[in-house]
């Protein structure tokens, strides 16, 4: 009985000491509206023996799926990444707006700025062994630590071709 227990422990102990392997930097989530009922999570993602990310969750949406945004054509296309996002043996890959990222569906409330966020990454390694690593998300209208927009940042728009 005793070995039975220690073989649990010494697995559990092995999905621990991996997930320490995955380091995520710089997680944020960005702020919705009320009746929004969808938006992304970004973040930075460096795995020191490569592994892929293939799933979280979160309890603020009834779905939460990794994505992929790119350009088919004129044409911005978003999908679920199938099989898992890839994370190479040392490399960041960044989650962005515009790219990939967490999406979270279904939201059960808007999510207000300088409120946070609990986030369930779940990743896979070379021999299909699942960690998970567990964050506390902070909501921002933008990426934390990028400079606000100014007003004269924007370039003039022509509204006078608009028929009313």
């Amino acid at each position: 009985m005793k070995l039975k227990a220690l073989a649990v422990i010494a697995a559990l102990a092995c999905g621990t000491l991996y997930a320490q392997t995955v380091e995520v930097k710089d997680a944020w989530v960005r702020t919705t509206v009320p009746g929004q009922k969808a938006t992304g999570a970004f973040m930075k993602v460096t795995a020191k023996d490569g592994a892929k990310l293939v799933g979280a969750s979160s309890p603020v949406a009834g779905v939460t799926e990794v994505h992929e945004m790119k350009m088919d054509g004129d044409v911005m296309k978003m999908r679920a990444v199938a099989g898992g996002l890839d994370l190479p043996a040392g490399k960041t890959v960044e989650l962005k707006p515009g790219g990939y990222h967490v999406m979270l569906m279904d939201l059960k409330a808007p999510l207000a700025k300088d409120s946070t966020v609990p986030l369930t990454l779940v990743f896979k390694d070379a021999k299909g062994v699942e960690s998970k690593v567990e964050l506390k998300v902070p909501v921002a209208a933008v990426a934390p630590g990028a400079p606000a927009a100014k007003a004269g940042d924007m370039p003039a728009m022509d509204h006078g071709k608009h028929k009313p």
